[in-house]
């Protein structure tokens, strides 16, 4: 379900976009950050290649994940 609402492409607002990374993440930037996009879209990039681009995903499979790690089921 999560591959099929990503997608890893320039979408509009990642220039701008709020980023932030977690807080348990160390200071070695061995992490991702995530941006809450104003299309109501999400979007996580490696914070270690940020040209690499972002990955997007639709608001119902992002809050399918967030609660699957939430839960420890993922």
């Amino acid at each position: 379900m999560f591959e099929q609402a990503a997608s890893r492409a320039t979408e509009p607002g990642l220039d701008g976009a709020p980023w932030h990374k977690s807080t348990y993440s160390g200071s070695n930037n061995d992490c991702v950050e995530h941006a809450a996009l104003t299309s109501g879209r999400h979007a996580v990039r490696d914070t270690k290649d940020r040209a690499l681009g972002a990955h997007t995903f639709a608001p119902t499979p992002w809050q399918a994940f967030v609660t699957a790690v939430r839960d420890g089921s993922l």
